[in-house]
């Protein structure tokens, strides 16, 4: 299962950041436009359906604790359409929630740092290290700590939600005390 050492933090100047991650040697990779409808499978699992820029959609399944600000993410990606078994996987439905955002990739060796604008909370930045071959947890830990050191982000100010979660914090209903 693919792993990344990923952390979440809100932003209140995009252009700082991108700034910063240029100069530390990030290349813009995309800029996508992401819809993500979030279900709840088989009573515990909840996915997302990503689609991007109108292209093919995909299934994103992720185990990740929402308790650290540094945390690991396992994840698949499955694409919705399966052209061998003639079989679509999109889940039915209304879902929970649906998350909109403009988001900018920039890549720096295997770390993605993603510039969001999310619909409905305001622009976060994401950065996601790649666990991989040449990247082990550890190695991934260190990149975290070292981009988060040259954007100017301090552990204290990390977000331990999903976006999907703050929304539907955003929209629950107040209660109302006597």
């Amino acid at each position: 299962m693919p792993r990344n050492i990923e952390i979440k933090v809100r932003v209140g100047d995009l252009d700082a950041a991108r700034r910063r991650a240029l100069a530390r040697g990030a290349h813009l990779h995309a800029i996508e436009k992401q819809i993500d409808r979030y279900y709840r499978l088989d009573g515990e699992r909840r996915v997302k359906l990503r689609t991007i820029n109108g292209r093919p959609a995909h299934i994103i399944e992720y185990q990740r604790p929402e308790t650290h600000g540094v945390r690991t993410s396992n994840y698949t990606l499955t694409p919705v359409r399966d052209p061998d078994e003639q079989t679509c996987l999109v889940p039915t439905g209304k879902p929970l929630v649906v998350v909109s955002k403009e988001r900018e990739i920039l890549l720096l060796d295997n770390v993605r740092i993603h510039l969001d604008v999310v619909d409905g909370l305001g622009t976060f930045l994401e950065l996601e290290a790649v666990v991989d071959a040449a990247h082990n947890d550890t190695t991934c830990h260190e990149q975290i700590d070292a981009v988060m050191a040259a954007l100017g982000v301090s552990q204290e100010e990390l977000v331990r939600a999903s976006y999907a979660e703050l929304l539907s914090l955003c929209s629950a209903p107040t209660r109302e005390y006597p």
